[in-house]
């Protein structure tokens, strides 16, 4: 809309002692948080294409734990809002691979050596939120050692419950039969696949009707699975087209490495069952 003299008259512009967009946002530190190691221009791009991701995914971390909360208070309903919001949010995550994969090999050679060690396999959001979806792998928590209260951090949430064991949870409190060590176990051990779980997907997927929250909660979980591989494909992609198959600067093997984490499944029973229906 065009800016008539009352729009104008009606226009804030004095701020010094009000607060402005950039206030609120704090743009002065996220804008002045890109510090270049070399001189080389698309050294810009690769900074911000692992900030902008980081903030997506403490997003995701926001929007997985109130869905967990609200899980585990039987109150579904709220929770398919958020989980449908982190599908959307890993939409922007998997994207982000197409701008990365801009950068060529050439390119990338030219401060790839200033990164030192750093990695971002060393990413602790990410790891957080294969935590938070129910991969628990304790020997990930020594890359962290250095930062006390991190790994303090880390070590709690690995000894949380998943949202998949959250919605586990929810199964039993239907009166689905599910094993008690599935209800009440270790939730630092990686989660396995159990069969008693399974029946119980079955017996919803069975009965739409009667279970459509538990089957609209199974279906929100197999979106996130599903683009999470779609995530870990690209990922794998892109670092093949810009590295090729060197071993990354953390220390992994890089693509190898890659290539065995693209089949992963978080919500096994959630998958096994389709053959079965």
């Amino acid at each position: 809309m065009a800016d008539t003299p009352q729009n104008k008259e009606n226009l804030v512009s004095d701020f010094s002692k009000s607060m402005s967009y950039g206030d609120y946002l704090h743009l002065d530190q996220i804008l002045s948080s890109q510090h270049r190691l070399s001189d080389h221009h698309d050294e810009m791009l690769f900074i911000i294409i692992h900030q902008a991701s980081e903030l997506w995914m403490k997003l995701i971390l926001h929007e997985l734990s109130a869905a967990r909360a609200s899980i585990q208070q039987n109150n579904l309903e709220p929770a398919f809002k958020m989980l449908a919001r982190v599908s959307r949010i890993q939409q922007q995550l998997i994207q982000s691979w197409d701008v990365l994969s801009t950068l060529t090999p050439a390119e990338y050679m030219q401060f790839r050596h200033k990164l030192g060690s750093s990695s971002g396999f060393q990413s602790y959001q990410n790891r957080m939120i294969e935590f938070m979806l129910g991969l628990k792998k304790p020997s990930v928590l020594a890359v962290y050692e250095h930062q006390p209260e991190l790994h303090k951090q880390m070590s709690d949430a690995m000894n949380e419950p998943s949202i998949y064991d959250a919605a586990i949870g929810a199964l039993a409190a239907r009166g689905l039969t599910v094993d008690a060590d599935c209800l009440q176990c270790d939730w630092s051990q990686p989660y396995a696949e159990n069969e008693s779980v399974k029946e119980a997907w079955l017996t919803v997927y069975r009965d739409v009707e009667q279970y459509w929250d538990l089957y609209e909660l199974a279906e929100k979980l197999v979106d996130i699975d599903s683009r999470q591989q779609q995530w870990r494909f690209n990922h794998m992609g892109t670092v093949e087209r810009v590295i090729g198959f060197k071993h990354g600067t953390g220390g992994s093997s890089g693509v190898d490495y890659l290539k065995h984490v693209v089949s992963q499944r978080y919500f096994p029973e959630l998958w096994s069952l389709r053959t079965v229906l």
